[in-house]
């Protein structure tokens, strides 16, 4: 199992941080380690004093498939989640200054807080869809699939271009604007379309 994460997939967040608009989508990585789930608490690594959340709508692929044509894209995939993307910002921050990779920024152990998986016949609109980030009951992120950059559909087809999706994989759809900071204490609730997905803690 692996996790492909969409980076800038959301104009607002692309403003937030000051990153041009891409011309196609930013891919990066994350190993299986990354994958934290069933609400287990997230433990704030040494190594950063920056790690911010990102909260993402999350693809969970049905079956392999490479060089997928975006009309049939859709078949890929039959439950979709939330997930919040862990990034330890200054350390990304110091690697974007130098032309370097985002993994140490982004893979480290348990980056990838994972929900449990809904159907997507379970929504009333994939393309519409509304999710929110609270923490210690205060919104923070409120995103909507609408505002997506790439579809869902053209992420498939363009990330299996190069990688060939198997059964089980994870894909990061991107985060809206809003991320910020996590400390200590912190707790994390997240809802897709009003239905809890998420509740743990920052240690």
């Amino acid at each position: 199992m692996k996790i492909i994460a969409i980076g800038r997939n959301y104009a607002a967040h692309a403003k937030e941080l000051n990153n041009p608009l891409p011309s196609a989508p930013v891919i990066f990585l994350k190993p299986d380690t990354a994958v934290l789930k069933d609400n287990r608490p997230f433990y704030i690594p040494e190594f950063s004093s920056d790690i911010h959340y990102e909260l993402e709508v999350v693809l969970k692929i049905c079956k392999e498939g490479k060089h997928i044509q975006e009309k049939f894209a859709s078949t890929y995939y039959e439950e979709i989640g939330l997930g919040i993307d862990f990034t330890a910002r200054d350390i990304q921050s110091a690697h974007k200054e130098k032309g370097l990779p985002w993994e140490l920024a982004k893979a480290f152990d348990n980056s990838a807080a994972v929900s449990n998986f809904v159907p997507k016949s379970s929504v009333s609109n994939l393309y519409e869809l509304p999710f929110e980030l609270k923490i210690n009951q205060e919104t923070r992120q409120q995103g909507n699939t609408k505002n997506m950059l790439y579809s869902y559909e053209s992420i498939i087809a363009f990330v299996s271009k190069y990688i060939t999706l198997k059964k089980g994989d994870l894909i990061f759809t991107g985060t809206p604007e809003g991320v910020g900071p996590v400390h200590a204490g912190d707790r994390l609730e997240a809802w897709l379309e009003g239905q809890q997905l998420l509740n743990f803690e920052i240690k």
